[in-house]
């Protein structure tokens, strides 16, 4: 029998990867920049993967579950602080649309995650 491994699981990945994404675009922006949205920035971003870690080290489906839901918000604030990021002036356009794009996908598969959760774990 093959375990559900965290590391396999495809919105956990993504935002790790796009957690260390915007970290790398933070972390040389001067020091205003970085302790205003900056810094928030990486604390939503590093929000939705923390949470999708501690969901899937819960032994209880809905306590999972619960994780999970929180890294929707998660999501939604990184979404604001992306905007704010491009209105700033503080990304690119073709970073903003980057980090957009994962924001979009990751619900998605977040759901996913719940789904699967559901189907496959006893109450």
């Amino acid at each position: 029998m093959q375990y559900l491994k965290l590391n396999n699981i495809s919105c956990y990945k993504r935002s790790l990867f796009l957690s260390k994404y915007v970290w790398d675009i933070v972390i040389v922006l001067d020091w205003f920049k970085k302790q205003t949205v900056g810094s928030q920035f990486v604390r939503a971003i590093d929000s939705i993967s923390a949470n999708i870690a501690e969901g899937f080290g819960r032994y209880n489906k809905k306590d999972k579950i619960k994780f999970y839901h929180y890294s929707f918000g998660s999501v939604k604030e990184s979404c604001d602080w992306n905007e704010k990021s491009k209105s700033r002036d503080l990304i690119t356009i073709k970073q903003y649309n980057h980090i957009l794009t994962e924001l979009q996908i990751l619900p998605k598969e977040i759901n996913q995650l719940i789904q699967f959760t559901n189907q496959k774990l006893k109450d």
